[in-house]
């Protein structure tokens, strides 16, 4: 039976996907659950008393590359209903299998959704329907490891809430069990959830939790990777882009080591920490260097090119054209997206200054005009920025002017005077307790 099996695996290899599709169900049908009156039935595969362990073990290593031949099948054809019926099908002989290997075939399966696009729906079903089978069957390892993908889906979907609710519970039982290497995994999801809405001491209590449980475990280095951009996501937040930026740098290194697409991601936040460090000029010597040579060209990096170009030139117009052409770049990315509107109202007081530079006396009509803006927009903003003393000078509402000055040179001449008498009060002091003595 393994013989003609091999040979209609090989021959499933040149055959067209629909009769490819129809060798692995026969392959199924031969080897495993009779399939023919429903081709996803979930009925167990029991060997008869004749069947020696090592045909039964061929028999199980058939049935699991059909699988897997299937699935892959449904991957390149897009069709995410038929890869979540493969998933089912695999629980019918887990019971013949070893428990670690049957959480590798199912995680090896729901990485195949990845390739499917417009799947997230399809895959948070999948994965509720199997944590409900591995909690039945008690694979509590099995169970934690599919709770983490569901809590990364919901991230990415942010639903942040019932993101939280999950992480709760999970974190409750592996208290209990002390696994430090899916506690780090937790911890950090909860970082990033809570960062999602916003609360972040929470997020960086988190990390500290997950940075905790990490140092007493050896971290595989996508995890570190991990870690590492966390760090640098919450810096940045917190404007700290100089300690961001060395986070980031080194999980650029990292990732882009092992070719994880994630360095993408990395080095756009590099070039962002940059940009907001008013470094713009960076931006191309940074491309130039080797291993972000073979990224330079994608349209998420050119976007970042552009912005730095924009904010170098201070002109509100081309950072503006820049939003536009690359929306959809800029907007799917939370990180990106959410400095945009502090490095949008940097340019904006740039390009201001630099309108009103040359002036000592400026029309605000003139001025809201230049950089593209309604008139009470731009009062509203030179006024911010005169209470703020990026510039010196006096809004003339009733004229419609600005009057710009000098920046004023430091009189220390009070200052001295005050440090003058703070010293004559400490002698005229001193010379009473003198007297208080004699006397």
């Amino acid at each position: 039976m393994s013989t003609t099996n091999q040979a209609l695996l090989d021959e499933a290899k040149d055959a067209s996907p629909k009769r490819a599709e129809e060798i692995y169900k026969q392959i199924l049908v031969s080897t495993g659950p009779s399939l023919c009156s429903n081709p996803f039935t979930t009925d167990d595969f029991v060997p008869t008393a004749s069947t020696s362990n090592v045909e039964r073990d061929q028999v199980l290593r058939d049935q699991e590359n059909a699988m897997i031949k299937l699935a892959e099948l449904y991957r390149d054809q897009k069709n995410a209903q038929g890869l979540a019926e493969v998933i089912t099908l695999s629980r019918s002989f887990m019971s013949s299998t070893a428990k670690a290997k049957t959480a590798k075939l199912i995680r090896t399966l729901l990485n195949y959704f990845n390739d499917i696009p417009d799947s997230r729906q399809t895959q948070t079903d999948v994965l509720l329907d199997n944590i409900d089978w591995s909690k039945r069957e008690k694979r509590i390892f099995l169970k934690h490891s599919l709770e983490i993908r569901l809590v990364s889906l919901q991230l990415e979907a942010s639903q942040l809430k019932a993101a939280l609710a999950r992480i709760d519970a999970l974190l409750t039982e592996l208290k209990k069990l002390d696994d430090k290497m899916i506690l780090t995994e937790v911890h950090l999801l909860e970082s990033r959830a809570y960062r999602g809405i916003g609360n972040l001491a929470k997020a960086k209590a988190a990390l500290t939790s997950a940075r905790t449980a990490a140092n007493s475990i050896y971290c595989p280095p996508h995890l570190q990777a991990a870690l590492d951009l966390q760090s640098g996501i919450l810096h940045a937040e917190d404007k700290d882009y100089t300690t961001a930026y060395s986070y980031f740098y080194e999980t650029f290194e990292n990732m882009s080591s092992q070719d994880d697409p994630s360095a993408l991601n990395a080095l756009k936040y590099m070039l962002l920490c940059k940009v907001m460090l008013n470094l713009p000029e960076h931006v191309t010597a940074l491309l130039s260097i080797k291993l972000a040579v073979k990224y330079a060209q994608l349209r998420e990096i050119e976007c970042m090119r552009a912005i730095a170009l924009a904010h170098q030139n201070r002109n509100l117009a081309e950072f503006e054209k820049v939003l536009r052409d690359y929306k959809d770049e800029l907007s799917s990315d939370p990180t990106i997206r959410s400095h945009l509107a502090a490095l949008y109202d940097t340019l904006l007081e740039q390009n201001l200054l630099r309108i009103i530079e040359p002036y000592s006396v400026v029309e605000i009509d003139y001025v809201a005009k230049q950089v593209g803006q309604g008139r009470q927009d731009v009062e509203a903003k030179l006024s911010q920025m005169i209470l703020d003393k990026v510039f010196y000078g006096v809004l003339d509402q009733g004229k419609g002017r600005l009057l710009v000055f000098d920046e004023p040179e430091v009189d220390d001449t009070y200052g001295a005077a005050i440090d003058t008498l703070a010293q004559v009060e400490k002698v005229v002091e001193s010379l009473y307790a003198k007297t208080i003595k004699i006397a």
